[in-house]
Formats: structure tokens, sequence, C-alpha cells
């Protein structure tokens, strides 16, 4: 079994992984360059009715690793393990999706950082967070 080729495939289905098939994470692109995805907010709250930041960041984490694990297989490093990530939360949300696009601001052989732009229905600026991963072979 290859396992790369096993792990490329499950970070595709359900959201990347069991956390975001719970949130409701879905991934409509992703190559190396740009990964997007999407999230309810229904269902990803706080106490006030807010999107929850952890939320955001789950989001944001998901589409920067799957970002680091497709550019990991150009450099023979296939698996992706988040070391770093933080997160500015700019406004609330209170309805709707949220969309994340990651893109890549480092991508070297052992590392690979990413951008990710949250935003609303009406595109405003939800959260900009950054995700490093560090890349292992196999």
């Amino acid at each position: 079994m290859d396992i790369a080729a096993e792990s490329i495939k499950d970070l595709f289905s359900g959201g990347g992984g069991a956390l975001g098939e719970r949130m409701g994470i879905k991934i409509t692109e992703a190559s190396p360059e740009r990964v997007v995805g999407t999230m309810p907010i229904e269902g990803n709250t706080q106490p006030y009715g807010l999107l929850h930041g952890g939320a955001s960041c789950v989001l944001a984490e998901t589409l920067g690793s799957v970002g680091a694990v497709l550019h990991g297989q150009t450099v023979d490093r296939p698996f992706a393990v988040g070391v770093d990530i933080n997160a500015t939360h700019h406004r609330g949300a209170r309805g709707g999706i949220v969309t994340g696009v990651a893109t890549p601001v480092h991508r070297g052989r052992t590392m690979a950082t990413y951008e990710v732009v949250i935003t609303d229905d009406s595109g405003e600026r939800v959260c900009t967070a950054r995700i490093t991963c560090l890349l292992r072979g196999a």
C-alpha cells in the first residue's frame, strides 16, 4: 500500500479528516499553489453566536496542511505536520459560510508555510492565519 497516496485520499474525503468532517469543511480546490475550502458558520459558533476563532483555526490548518502535503509530494516528503499556527480575527460572522484560501508564503524541502485568508459570504475578511508545517518522508 502506498501510504502517501492513502494519506492524500484521506485529506480530501470528509473535509480533511474527522474534525474537518464534523465541522462541515469542504475542500473545493487544491494544488500546491492554492487550496480553497468552505465551512458553515452554523454549528461552529461560540456562546455569543459568532464564528468561533478556534473554528477559523481548524479551517486554516486544514487548508494549509493540504497545500503542504501536495507540495511535499513534489520534494519526496509527503507527510505534513503542523508546527505553528497563528490567526488574527478581524470581524465576527454570524451566519452562512466562510471561505478560506491558502496560498504559499514559503515552500522548502523540509518546511512549508501558507497564509490563509478567510472571508464571509459578502467577501469581507474575517480572519487571516498563517500555518507552518514540517514535511516528513515516508
